[in-house]
């Protein structure tokens, strides 16, 4: 009987089979504990099973990204606003009409 307790985006590895796996959520109410192994299956542990297992603690793996289908291309631009060469707005032709806003107003 392991004393490990589950934390989120924890990684672990199953010592008989030497499967790693990270877990994703832990569901208090249902006393249930979400994983997704390294090869990107789900599945889920009754808190009970948990505590049977035969785990330790475990290192990400090298590639991680592998289950959540990120690849290099993606990492490099997650947070980069993507503006193709040929960029053409349509919006930019557009010449604004006159407005008539009255005697109230005045353009300076």
């Amino acid at each position: 009987m392991n004393k490990i307790q589950p934390e989120v985006s924890a990684w672990y590895q199953e010592l008989i089979s030497g499967a790693l796996f990270k877990v994703v959520a832990i569901d208090d109410l249902n006393s249930t504990i979400e994983y997704q192994l390294l090869d990107g299956e789900v599945g889920e542990y009754e808190l009970s099973t948990w505590h049977q297992l035969f785990i330790s603690k475990a290192e990400a793996p090298e590639d991680w990204r592998t289950p959540f289908e990120l690849n290099n291309e993606d990492q490099i631009y997650s947070d980069q606003v993507y503006v193709p060469e040929n960029f053409s707005d349509a919006l930019l032709d557009i010449e604004p009409e006159s407005l008539d806003l009255g005697d109230d107003f005045q353009f300076i």
